[in-house]
């Protein structure tokens, strides 16, 4: 816990950005045939039938830079080892082509590993990815941690909460959400550091008996 709150005290450096990962799946739902919703009109609300058709389930891996007030999404099929991996490629290649390094806050999901990068791609390719990350995991049960978890929770309540029934429907909404909030700056003023651990959470820390 102390090692994350550590780089969230870190001052911005563009060299070495601070990037909190994390992902959710959501159920893509249809109208039925024959039951399309009711568009809203004046003294009338938008109306819908309480019955859907399921069409799966899709993944959405966000990248936050807090200090930034920056977040990068791809909505993929799966969210595999092999869809991390190239993830993750995509943030150090393309999102931050320009760092030395990328300071990646987490958890410590299976998949969520640099041995992920040698399922995808070659040793020497996996290796560079790998040699670009500077890894710090959650605790266990400490995911609230993790600042992805906040602008996820917003992701929710702006662009999910409705029904959405394609893949493509869903990128497309999350790449405009994705788009506003950056236009924003819309950032998490986090203030919960390891002075204020050690005394709200002093029940997790081990006693110490002379």
């Amino acid at each position: 816990m102390e090692d994350v709150l550590e780089v969230y005290q870190r001052p911005y450096d563009p060299r070495h950005p601070q990037v909190c990962m994390d992902e959710i799946s959501m159920q893509m739902l249809s109208h039925p045939a024959g039951k399309e919703p009711l568009s809203m009109k004046p003294g009338h609300p938008a109306k819908e039938d309480y019955e859907y058709v399921r069409e799966g389930v899709a993944n959405i891996f966000l990248g936050f830079e807090p200090l930034q007030g920056r977040r990068h999404a791809r909505v993929t099929e799966r969210r595999t080892k092999v869809e991390w991996a190239y993830w993750v490629k995509e943030l150090v290649d393309v999102h931050y082509a320009d760092a030395e390094c990328v300071v990646l806050v987490m958890d410590n999901l299976n998949t969520h590993s640099p041995a992920s990068l040698y399922e995808a791609f070659e040793p020497a390719e996996a290796k560079r990815i790998a040699d670009k990350l500077e890894i710090h995991y959650t605790p266990k049960h400490g995911s609230w941690l993790n600042m992805a978890e906040i602008e996820l929770g917003v992701l929710r309540e702006q662009c999910l909460d409705r029904r959405l029934p394609d893949i493509c429907t869903v990128a497309y909404e999350v790449a405009a959400w994705e788009w506003d909030r950056n236009a924003r700056h819309s950032a998490v003023d986090w203030r919960f550091t390891t002075s204020d651990a050690r005394i709200k959470l002093k029940h997790l820390y081990p006693v110490i008996h002379d």
